[in-house]
């Protein structure tokens, strides 16, 4: 019975010790989302919920943002171990000297669009003239505008500018402006749809604007340079979630509910946004997260040439492939 008794204290302490060192080796990270809770993110959530991150011996606690412009400054100061934003507004903050730099890209195409009611009849830019363009107050949105005035003969002069705030579709509905910029395809065109208003949407990249990233995955230049493996590792599982909403896309809706009970999410809203979404997380003959050269150059190019970020700012600087192999 002696040798019974400490066989079972060996065996419980092997187990224990076991755990700890589990424990010991789980690390614990922060993601701060871009916005709240929507279809965007539903990939993240299926690596939460399937155990993506947990395979990785990763901890991750994803978190909407108190202050949606506040994001790569969490990132930057190792408040926040990840964030999702935008590639045009992480070229300004690396002019700025924030030391933040893309390591996958989520969405590879702009979201962001002009958009105008169908009863208008304006279904291009250059129909604009004598109009008014609603707006969020975001100065490179107003360079959008502008090159896409321009790419259909008009000019920034043609137009009265409307800084509307974030109420873009109600501007456009209350007949405030003719137009708006700033306005996500994905999301107020689906809410004007559903409330009976059909809209027309004119992609920014179709007129002028390189195209760009919408969404990426950033880091800071700290984590990158002294926890590679943890990126690494981190990226991996995230892209495990992402590929698995690629193949269910409903299927990522029911979990992105299903983890945010308390979220004010509009079901209707990001079950069509996703369908919509889907063909914009991968590029095409890319895997998932992958961050193309010429895209960064080619749009650092074009901020440059419309004085929203320095010449002398290396838009190689501002992404590492090296985690997702691209």
């Amino acid at each position: 019975m002696k040798k019974l008794f400490f066989y079972l204290v060996l065996v419980m302490m092997v187990v224990l010790v076991g755990c700890s060192n589990n424990e010991a080796e789980s690390q614990e990270l922060v993601l701060t989302l871009d916005w709240f809770q929507n279809a965007n993110h539903a990939g993240i959530y299926e690596a939460l919920d399937k155990g993506f991150f947990a395979d990785e011996g990763l901890d991750v606690t994803v978190k909407p943002p108190a202050d949606p412009t506040a994001i790569l400054s969490l990132v930057a100061s190792g408040d926040s171990d990840f964030g999702m934003f935008y590639q045009p507004d992480l070229m300004q903050a690396r002019n700025a000297g924030v030391p933040v730099i893309a390591v996958a890209g989520v969405v590879q195409r702009p979201l962001n669009s002009m958009m105008s009611l169908q009863s208008s009849g304006i279904d291009r830019p250059g129909k604009l003239s004598g109009k008014k363009v609603g707006y969020p107050g975001i100065p490179w949105n107003e360079a959008m505008l502008t090159t896409m005035l321009e790419a259909d003969g008009l000019s920034r002069d043609d137009v009265e500018l409307v800084d509307v705030g974030f109420a873009l579709s109600q501007a456009l509905l209350a007949g405030t402006v003719d137009a708006v910029v700033g306005a996500y395809w994905t999301h107020e065109l689906i809410v004007m749809e559903n409330e009976g208003h059909d809209a027309n949407v004119m992609l920014p990249d179709e007129w002028g604007v390189p195209t760009y990233y919408e969404l990426v995955l950033v880091a800071s230049e700290k984590t990158v340079r002294d926890r590679p493996e943890i990126v690494k590792k981190f990226v991996k599982a995230f892209s495990k979630g992402y590929e698995r909403a690629l193949s269910d896309p409903q299927g990522s809706i029911d979990t992105l509910l299903k983890m945010n009970p308390d979220a004010e999410i509009d079901e209707a809203v990001d079950r069509a946004g996703v369908e919509l979404i889907v063909p914009l997380w991968q590029a095409e003959n890319q895997p998932f997260g992958s961050l193309v050269p010429e895209r960064w150059t080619s749009f650092s190019d074009w901020m440059k040439s419309k004085g929203l970020i320095d010449q002398s700012v290396d838009p190689s600087s501002a992404y590492d492939t090296s985690f997702t192999g691209h």
